[in-house]
């Protein structure tokens, strides 16, 4: 019996990843750089410890990057974020989730203040019973602290939660943790392997609650 449904933030609720490549590959670009995507790709739902794009430029150059350059990035990524919306059917799927009686959460390796500020920005931080980020655990995806930090904060087991997923690091947290996962790709994580996931849609848009869980509980 499936009593929880967990929810990554950033490239699932919204699409912070977009822009945030987007911003770097404008200061890559302004400085005659290629951004390489399989290098910038680990960093999708982790930490910027595989691969700081930073520190990677600033080899390339030589040099540190003059402190105008980064601020403005910091400024064009807010920009390109607050222009995004909800991703489609997240809000209708919180919603069901809330109505069923199950327990809604959000495990992001992102800080809680660009977390909670977005939810509030949305209108949507009140509706999750629990929200566990970096700032809370030793460890970010893909390792499982997060979802389970989450899931003990909910009282619920592992096993009988859901996490909705977008890249290869999310997955393997949340399977590591020993949830279910559905997979939703966003333009960053489209091609990449997501097969460990239980189930793969291209929106949450595309079902309602009940048909996710009926779609799950055919692949055991």
């Amino acid at each position: 019996m499936i009593r929880a449904l967990i929810f990554d933030f950033d490239g699932l609720i919204l699409d912070t990843e977009g822009p945030i490549y987007r911003s770097w590959t404008e200061v890559y670009e302004a400085h005659g750089v290629a951004l390489p995507f399989e290098l910038w790709v680990k960093t999708v739902g982790s930490s910027n410890q595989a691969f700081h794009p930073q520190h990677h430029l600033e080899e390339r150059l030589g040099r540190p990057l003059a402190e105008e350059v980064i601020n403005r990035r910091v400024e064009r990524r807010i920009e390109l974020v607050l222009a995004q919306a909800l991703l489609p059917g997240v809000a209708e799927r919180v919603d069901e989730a809330g109505a069923a009686g199950l327990k809604v959460g959000v495990a992001s390796s992102s800080s809680r203040d660009w977390v909670n500020g977005h939810l509030q920005r949305l209108g949507l931080l009140a509706r999750f019973d629990c929200i566990r980020c970096r700032d809370d655990v030793e460890h970010v995806k893909p390792e499982p602290d997060l979802y389970l930090a989450v899931v003990d904060c909910l009282g619920v087991p592992a096993n009988e939660a859901v996490a909705i997923e977008d890249s290869p690091n999310g997955i393997t947290a949340a399977k590591r943790a020993g949830l279910l996962c559905v997979a939703i790709p966003n333009p960053i994580t489209a091609g990449l392997d997501l097969r460990a996931a239980d189930l793969r849609l291209e929106s949450l848009a595309e079902v309602t609650l009940q048909e996710l869980l009926d779609r799950l509980s055919q692949t055991k």
